[in-house]
């Protein structure tokens, strides 16, 4: 599986800090280690911003730190529009998106999906079935299923997911530094690649970030990595 593998790279979480509104928190997540950061570009969230502020904070992003731009249940016009202002984003569908809605929407672009998770664990779904309906993704964003769209800050329970999805995964949801380093033990060995996927986590306040929780959640981020970069049981047995 990926988390046992034997290439060093494999064992480097992506790390993406979602929900930016602020030039000072963009500087913050890039100045951090961040390797993306995140615009919702719906009108519903607190966290949302325009496209036009979108591109605007996007500008401040060094070579190699990804722009994604985040949509619920957009038109493919207002897609097109967005993609235009920040050339070099990723695209993010978090609301009721078909895979070809997707695929043709995005076009040429990286995409990600999210897959919504039920908190009540009485509720299923098949992870492996959306992975195979969503195989032109990229990736899928793992995140807690709560009303409205987006996790809400919630965690869902990790130890549910399948053992094997032959996806990359972004585990997101309820995310902080306190808990980060279980979950990537928990769901790294059950898929391709992971990356983790934090907004509420790291806020002092819905939209403002707080650059210490940013620096202590990649630290914890980083720490997962090493440790497990040594020995996969040794991370194992210390959570």
């Amino acid at each position: 599986m990926s988390g046992t593998s034997s290439n060093p790279m494999s064992h480097r979480t992506r790390i993406k800090i979602c929900g930016l509104t602020r030039e000072q928190d963009v500087d913050a997540a890039v100045e951090a280690g961040a390797d993306a950061v995140g615009f919702v570009l719906y009108p519903k969230s607190p966290r949302f911003v325009s496209a036009t502020r979108a591109a605007e904070l996007a500008r401040r992003l060094p070579p190699f730190v990804s722009p994604v731009l985040l949509f619920v249940n957009e038109s493919s016009e207002g897609i097109r529009a967005a993609c235009d202002l920040v050339p070099a984003a990723w695209l993010q569908f978090h609301g009721d998106e078909t895979p070809e809605q997707c695929a043709q929407a995005a076009g040429a672009r990286p995409w990600m999906r999210a897959a919504r998770i039920p908190l009540d664990e009485s509720q299923a779904f098949d992870l492996v079935k959306f992975a195979n309906l969503h195989e032109q993704a990229r990736a899928l964003l793992l995140d807690a299923h709560v009303e409205g769209y987006g996790g809400g800050g919630k965690a869902f329970n990790w130890s549910r997911l399948p053992t094997s999805v032959n996806a990359h995964l972004v585990l997101s949801g309820g995310l902080t530094p306190a808990n980060v380093t279980e979950g990537i033990v928990q769901v790294r060995p059950r898929c391709k690649s992971l990356a983790v996927d934090v907004s509420s986590g790291v806020e002092a306040a819905k939209g403002v970030k707080d650059p210490e929780k940013i620096h202590r959640f990649v630290a914890a981020v980083r720490a997962a990595d090493a440790l497990l970069a040594r020995s996969p049981n040794a991370l194992l047995s210390a959570t």
